[in-house]
């Protein structure tokens, strides 16, 4: 493992950690109506649960500004440790007029009704919420392509928010255990993408991703009580591109599992170099990026700089409080490490569904589709996944299908394309061990798909484990 660069953006990141513990975007009922309410008079909000057929901004969102902020910090001095929770639904979106549960990684929506948690802190005028997902696993992947190994994945997340002049203002910044799993990352069959070495591309196995996941900052100003514009920046940040990155997903994030599906969907969630400006407008949004197109090399701590020479253009519409679409555009220069001449176009759309079951339980589940088009032809991926939240148990699971070129890659060149499957389920069972921390041990099972042609090189369809236990702080 190399050295550490950038110390001194280490320091910056965890003192902003310290101070500001928190971005989360998945957890308590969002829209809940026991959520305090703000001094202006306004009919209470529907159920998270329920459908918003109205299509309306919840009235409680509507006011932005020092007064918003004034009215929530209220609320978490008058209700105590509890408070924090019931007072982050009633706060204002950063990023326009909505509810903040609708916030998913980067500029990215979910459904209202996603849960929204976190450790939630004041601090005069800055509001502050921390997050943390550790998970310590253990991969088992079968046939002559497969390996084992132990590893340590997830994130730590923190995010400061506070009212500026007309508008608000918001910093984050999530960083990553991966890069201690080594440079070759952890087995996953039938997953590539990235290097290890510079030079050897990562083939059946998932790459770490970067300890800087997020260092970005945002601000948006009010147009009308229900339109808002901003501007988000990033080093790394996540561009206009895709649904929200996987381990954001209310659908798929109880899994330690990465998708094979990662590269056509939301790989360019770590971007060294983003800035995006957008619209919002009631349950619309639209926004256009400029990025960095290239992937991030071998080279974990570091923070990598390059022209923004890549476009994103995203349109987002959450028509009602359970349910939110995307479609995206991007064009992508010289994406990758290995084919520095190559560029690449990539289209993505997905929906989210997300409902309150009551009583502590929630499901949601992705569907998302995604393109790569590129000089030799196009690749398509499909992705379902679901998860049902029971109290202390979570049970999920992920269906995927990609269209793959760099299976039988040696060299860093694309070859034949193969249509590969995989379907993986799961379960975790969380153990409250402390207010706001949360202990889990789980496990999936996977069965990996692959057309004649390959499974003389995998022992035909080979199958694949992970069990896992997990540190949640939220």
């Amino acid at each position: 493992m190399r050295t550490i660069t950038m110390r001194s953006m280490l320091s910056v990141s965890l003192l902003a950690l310290m101070a500001a513990p928190a971005f989360a975007q998945q957890h308590d009922h969002g829209a809940h109506p026991s959520a305090p309410q703000p001094s202006a008079p306004a009919p209470a909000p529907p159920p998270a649960g329920q459908d918003d057929h109205a299509g309306h901004t919840p009235p409680q969102t509507q006011e932005a500004g020092p007064h918003r902020h004034h009215d929530m910090a209220e609320d978490m001095k008058s209700e105590g440790h509890d408070g924090h929770a019931a007072a982050a639904h009633a706060m204002r979106g950063a990023l326009g007029p909505y509810p903040s549960s609708r916030e998913a990684s980067g500029t990215a929506w979910q459904p209202d009704a996603s849960r929204h948690g976190g450790v939630h802190l004041r601090a005069g005028e800055w509001t502050l919420m921390g997050h943390a997902l550790l998970n310590g696993v253990y991969s088992s992947q079968d046939g002559p392509r497969g390996d084992d190994k132990a590893f340590l994945s997830g994130m730590v997340m923190g995010m400061a928010q506070r009212p500026l002049g007309a508008g608000t203002l918001q910093l984050r910044t999530m960083l990553s255990p991966d890069p201690f799993m080594g440079k070759a990352g952890y087995p996953l069959l039938l997953a590539s993408g990235e290097t290890a070495d510079g030079v050897t591309p990562l083939v059946d196995r998932q790459h770490p991703h970067d300890f800087f996941m997020e260092l970005s900052a945002s601000y948006s100003v009010p147009l009308a009580p229900d339109t808002s514009l901003y501007l988000y920046g990033g080093l790394p940040g996540e561009p206009a591109f895709g649904p929200p990155a996987f381990m954001h997903r209310m659908s798929i994030m109880d899994s330690p599992e990465a998708p094979i599906t990662h590269h056509w969907l939301d790989s360019t969630h770590i971007t060294f170099g983003v800035v995006t400006a957008g619209i919002t407008h009631r349950n619309v949004k639209i926004e256009a990026s400029r990025f960095n197109g290239r992937e991030p090399d071998e080279k974990r701590y570091d923070i990598e700089t390059a022209p923004l020479d890549s476009t994103a253009v995203r349109l987002s519409w959450n028509p009602n409080a359970n349910l939110s679409l995307q479609a995206s555009w991007a064009d992508l220069k010289s994406p990758e490490q290995l084919e520095p001449g190559e560029d690449e176009t990539r289209w993505s759309a997905s929906g989210i569904y997300t409902r309150d079951l009551g009583d502590g339980k929630w499901w949601s589940a992705t569907a998302a589709w995604g393109r790569r088009d590129k000089d030799h032809g196009s690749l398509d991926a499909l992705v379902l996944e679901t998860a049902v939240g029971l109290n202390a148990w979570t049970l999920f699971g992920r269906a995927e299908y990609t269209e793959n070129d760099e299976l039988l890659s040696e060299d860093g060149h694309h070859g034949d394309t193969y249509r590969v499957g995989k379907a993986s389920i799961g379960v975790i069972r969380d153990f409250e061990v402390a207010p706001s921390v949360k202990f889990g041990i789980g496990g999936l099972y996977a069965r990996n798909f692959v057309p004649a042609a390959l499974e003389p090189l995998y022992d035909g369809d080979p199958a694949g484990a992970m069990a896992f236990v997990r540190l949640k702080v939220d």
